[in-house]
């Protein structure tokens, strides 16, 4: 299978499974990510998403050029727009989504990073914006989301020129969250998620799409939605079972109702 996806645990673990081409995504790779995302969604099971790369060399080298690009899609499937949807290409996911980036992430890659919530790379990761030196550019959100997260200079330098950073350089530009060792990665990632998963996941998923469609709102419709979605967080069961395991001493079993 070119992509593994399993349920453990109230969390998803996707794997890009192509590492003889540095986990390089074709057209069925990407179709069955779409489907993954949306099980994601949808699942009432699945409370944290992780995503990887098999093996140790990388994370994903983005799109294999040498299956997709010589396809030209058709023109009316520009008007497709819900069509094979991807978590970096519109596809609405409010779970929280953690990258174990392990080696290197790369063109689509970085796209796909972007649109993730935390972060972690091992020790030798790298990153690179690398359609520039194809004569293509970052497609699937590349160029919509790099300066919503990085300082404007830095991230023009890394877009424009196909600059490589490192590890430790993600680290000090605020686009990864820590850098662990390639032998503990998974356990990094694996520790955001159990720590994800003792929260409340309906407040979660409702802070996480507050704070992305903030992005592209006026500041008084964003608070309105705030106010809107906060009372209905309080009818919520999580929402009477926090402040009763407070009051109690007690930790919170929350289930998402």
């Amino acid at each position: 299978m070119k992509l593994l996806y399993e349920v453990r645990d109230k969390v998803a673990y996707i794997t890009i499974n192509r590492p003889e081409v540095m986990n390089a995504m074709d057209a069925e790779t990407f179709q069955l990510l779409s489907e993954a995302w949306c099980d994601i969604r949808d699942n009432p099971d699945v409370w944290v998403a992780i995503i990887t790369g098999a093996g140790s060399k990388a994370f994903t080298a983005g799109i294999d050029l040498k299956s997709t690009i010589p396809h030209q899609a058709e023109k009316y499937e520009f008007w497709l727009t819900q069509k094979d949807q991807l978590l970096n290409r519109g596809l609405e996911v409010w779970k929280p989504v953690i990258a174990a980036v392990n080696g290197y992430c790369l063109a689509g890659g970085m796209t796909l990073l972007l649109a993730t919530d935390i972060r972690v790379a091992s020790e030798d990761a790298v990153f690179e914006f690398s359609e520039v030196k194809r004569g293509l550019m970052p497609a699937n959100g590349g160029t919509q989301r790099i300066l919503r997260q990085m300082p404007y200079p830095i991230a023009m330098e890394i877009i424009l020129l196909g600059r490589r950073i490192s590890a430790q350089e993600a680290l000090s530009y605020g686009l990864i969250n820590k850098v662990a060792p390639k032998e503990s990665l998974m356990d990094t990632a694996e520790e955001y998620a159990h720590d994800l998963c003792s929260c409340a996941p309906l407040a979660v998923r409702a802070i996480k799409e507050l704070v992305i469609r903030s992005q592209s709102l006026p500041l008084e419709q964003g608070l309105r939605l705030e106010q809107a979605i906060s009372e209905i967080l309080r009818t919520t069961e999580d929402a009477k079972e926090g402040p009763a395991a407070f009051a109690e001493k007690r930790q919170p079993e929350y289930k998402g109702r």
